[in-house]
């Protein structure tokens, strides 16, 4: 229990978390009736809280109730009873770690069955080659629309620290709608929002600048980027040193790095430009060299599996280790590399050709694992990809069909 992995990691707004290992958010896909969390994630949570990790980071919570990543996201807007969330936040605090709420918008990465909008920085679609009709035409945003998401961001962020949050995590990665700003392939705006990478990045830092304006100084903020989209000419690890030194006078207490898109699916590792990425830790040499110039500590995730890579990760200079898929499959494993043990069993890899197909399929693995979680069983990581991909797809149905009831009866009220 001497390394560093199990040292103390204090923040820049006080907060100090127990040990540098992160669950990192995982798309739940969980939400009760009334897309609020419910006893399927407090379970959850309580089993990742009772496994060791310092820090809980959910999946992604939504800003805006009529755009979501899938049908059983979670939403917390102006309109949501905090209950839920307190009970939530609860859960996760229950192991004597923190607890912070990712906050998202999906921008044009929303499926072409949802209801709702379906917006980005300009109207270029999700190109997938024969899997992009499956989501939604984008329509450019205007500068209100802007505005107005930059506010809901803070809404969320303020109501996440009056459920007993102890801080938010902004999603600006993974071709989710900040990314999508902040990408010179995606964003070809001619304004203010377009162009230059300051002005890519100015939703990104003002939604950071009025999230810190909502919340306490003692509540964390942090930043969830990509260190490269891996798609050539598209943001890449300059821009993302760039970004960095603009978040640091904004009072942010961390970046998270991750990488990639729902076209270029590298967190899986998965990259379209077909780089080669490590087995673990798929963006370390990108890593490495974000540390030397970053002036905010830096948190790594992406394929780390085993203590020997964490260690790895920490010497490199990064602050913290965020795993994901490995605590759907051994959620204790923190405390396992604390008693000098290693995971017994690992995902079932899909190796399948169509790369849009497989990151499908590996996700729905993931939550196949969660929902067990959920449900106080053991994971079973040798469930067939296929099997898991159609068994999330008959839930994606139902939940759509949930979704839409609720959105309309919303809607007709606020009319």
């Amino acid at each position: 229990m001497t390394s560093e992995l199990f040292s103390p990691l204090p923040l820049r707004s006080g907060q100090v978390l127990k040990n540098r290992i992160a669950k990192a958010a995982m798309e739940e896909n969980m939400s009760g009736d009334g897309q609020l969390p419910d006893e399927q994630l407090f379970t959850l949570y309580r089993r990742w809280a009772a496994g060791g990790t310092g820090l809980l980071i959910t999946g992604n919570v939504m800003v805006h109730a009529e755009a979501l990543t899938g049908p059983a996201g979670v939403v917390l807007d102006e309109g949501a009873p905090l209950a839920p969330f307190a009970e939530w936040a609860k859960a996760g605090r229950s192991g004597g770690g923190a607890i912070w709420m990712q906050i998202n918008h999906p921008g044009r990465q929303v499926a072409s069955d949802m209801p709702g909008v379906v917006w980005g920085p300009t109207d270029i679609g999700v190109s997938l080659g024969k899997h992009s009709s499956r989501f939604g035409r984008p329509s450019a945003m205007t500068p209100q629309q802007i505005e107005e998401t930059v506010a809901r961001y803070a809404v969320t962020a303020r109501r996440a620290e009056q459920s007993g949050f102890d801080g938010v995590e902004v999603h600006a990665a993974h071709g989710y709608l900040l990314s999508q700003f902040l990408s010179p392939l995606i964003n070809k705006r001619t304004d203010q929002w377009g162009g230059s990478l300051e002005n890519r990045a100015r939703m990104l830092l003002d939604i950071v600048r009025t999230v810190r304006a909502a919340v306490s100084p003692s509540f964390a903020v942090a930043v969830k980027l990509n260190s490269a989209d891996f798609q050539r000419g598209g943001f890449d690890a300059d821009d993302a040193r760039q970004v960095i030194e603009m978040l640091e006078p904004l009072g942010v207490d961390l970046v998270e790095l991750s990488g990639g898109s729902y076209e270029s699916p590298a967190m899986t590792g998965r990259p379209a430009d077909a780089r080669t990425q490590a087995r673990e830790a798929y963006f370390l040499d990108l890593a490495r060299d974000l540390v030397k110039t970053s002036p905010l500590p830096l948190m790594l995730t992406g394929g780390i599996t085993k203590r020997a890579t964490a260690e790895k990760v920490l010497d490199s200079g990064v602050a913290a280790i965020g795993m994901g898929t490995a605590l759907a499959v051994t959620p204790d494993l923190p405390d396992r590399w604390g008693r000098s043990h290693e995971a017994d069993r690992q995902m079932r890899p899909v190796n399948w050709s169509d790369k849009a197909l497989a990151s499908a399929a590996s996700m729905a693995q993931v939550r196949h694992q969660m929902r067990r979680l959920a449900r106080g069983s053991s994971p079973r990581p040798a469930t067939h990809p296929a099997i898991a991909l159609v068994s999330e797809l008959r839930r994606q149905r139902a939940a759509l069909r949930s979704y839409r009831a609720w959105l309309s009866k919303r809607q007709s009220a606020a009319a």
